[in-house]
């Protein structure tokens, strides 16, 4: 069994948005990243921690999206991040981003590999962090 799912609330600012006032579509990618990176801290992993400790940081290697409608300035809208499939060295996530009211604006399939900080070569991801993966203490 794998981890629980994880949801992060985002809101859209001005920034997040174009001339139009609709988010530009590569800030959703943006949401995605943060919220998996708020997903690792709820487990108890800091990226910056792991560098040090582990050697290891999380690259995207694939990633494939699906707009579905726009989301606009000031929209609380939701990041929801599960697990995929669990590798040796990769992660494959699913990440929707929807309203308040279950509405979705852009789904995601994104798949990250763990690689060693120095060389950028794949590494298996650390066993404390596998073990959370799948469920586990």
């Amino acid at each position: 069994m794998l981890a629980e799912g994880f949801t992060w609330s985002v809101r859209v600012y001005y920034e997040d948005t174009d001339a139009a006032g609709i988010v530009y579509h590569a800030n959703y990618l943006r949401f995605m990243e943060r919220a998996r990176t708020e997903w690792l801290r709820a487990l108890g992993f800091e990226q910056d921690a792991l560098a040090r400790e582990h050697g290891v940081v999380f690259v995207i290697t694939a990633s494939t999206l699906r707009f579905v409608r726009a989301a606009r300035f000031n929209a609380e809208l939701l990041v929801e991040t599960s697990l995929e499939a669990l590798r040796g060295a990769s992660i494959a996530f699913r990440q929707d981003v929807t309203d308040l009211n279950g509405q979705t604006y852009c789904s995601a399939s994104n798949v990250v590999g763990c690689v060693a900080v120095d060389t950028l070569k794949p590494r298996r991801i650390p066993a404390p962090m596998m073990r959370k993966f799948q469920g586990g203490e």
